[in-house]
Formats: structure tokens, sequence, C-alpha cells
């Protein structure tokens, strides 16, 4: 399915095993200075992996967790996810992580893309949303270059470890998307 990948990366499902390449960025300060987690201790990574594990065996299932793996290499550089937050009118959000040893290459780009091609295509989505911390300039950049629509910021709405954290809001609706 072409949603699953893109000309440098491919998504798969995630295995027990990719908790060693998640704690490999996972466990770094500067992954998730702008997260409320982290950094993850390799028992924190290993449950983060086993519990999209579980989820993907979830009916119905509201979480799509995907490893990102290179196509050059075959090697795991990060996960995209996308969540179901409203199935009655049709309204998902999504994520994804880069290993910073790949930032700066074009990635996140490409599997946003993927992301909302997939909300899209299979979900069938009618809008999609990802929200980054305004200090995150390159999510910010991102969710642009995909064609989200900076709709405003969420004032206070998460706590991280230097305390409330803002979020940027982008979004894009099932028509824009078809019209790219």
């Amino acid at each position: 399915m072409n949603h699953f990948q893109c000309e440098r990366v491919f998504f798969r499902e995630l295995t027990q095993k990719d908790w060693i390449d998640v704690h490999k960025y996972a466990s770094q300060e500067m992954v998730c200075q702008f997260q409320p987690w982290g950094p993850n201790t390799q028992d924190e990574s290993l449950a983060y992996v086993n519990k999209i594990i579980e989820d993907t065996n979830q009916l119905p299932r509201s979480r799509y967790a995907f490893a990102i793996i290179l196509k050059e290499n075959e090697r795991m550089i990060g996960v995209g996810e996308i969540n179901i937050r409203d199935r009655n009118n049709r309204i998902g959000e999504i994520t994804y992580i880069i290993n910073p040893d790949h930032w700066g290459n074009g990635y996140a780009t490409e599997v946003a893309e993927m992301l909302i091609n997939f909300g899209f295509c299979e979900l069938k989505f009618h809008r999609l949303f990802a929200t980054c911390d305004p200090r995150n300039i390159g999510s910010s950049r991102v969710l642009e270059k995909v064609g989200m629509t900076k709709e405003g910021r969420i004032r206070e709405g998460l706590w991280i470890k230097d305390g409330w954290r803002d979020s940027l809001l982008f979004s894009i609706l099932e028509q824009e998307w078809e019209q790219n």
C-alpha cells in the first residue's frame, strides 16, 4: 500500500525487539526536551513498545503506531503514530519522533505525509491535527510543509519538566488534502 511507504522510508508494525532502537533516541534529553516523558530508562522504552503492541490488538483499534524504517538499510529510525480522537466526527491526531542521528534530512516530513495519507485513505478521517511545543521550530515547519494550517495556541495545556507548556495546534481537512 502506497501510504505505508515513500521514497526513503516505510512503515511496519512494531515488534518487541524494537524497544532497543526506541531506547537509542528516547533516552536522550535532546529528543524529549519538549515532551512530558523522558529521558527513558530501558524499562520505560520496553514498556512503551509493549503498550503499542498491546494497543495493536485492541478492537476497535484506536492507535496506529508504526516503526519508521529506512529503505536503504532497513534500520528503524523512529515511530510515526496516528490516534483516533473522535470516531463519530472522524478526527485523528498524528505524532512522530525521529532519532536525532537522522534529523534535518526530511524524514519527519515524509513520515507526516504518510500518516496524513493513511488517515484520509485508510481511516477515512475528515480532520487530522497535530500539536507541538512553540519552541520546537523544526516540528512546526514540518507540519506547515505537509499542508497543515496553524489554528492557534493551546495555552498551558500540558505539564512538562519545566512547568506548564503551551502547544501550537495544526490541522488539515479532508478536502484540503484532496486538493494537493
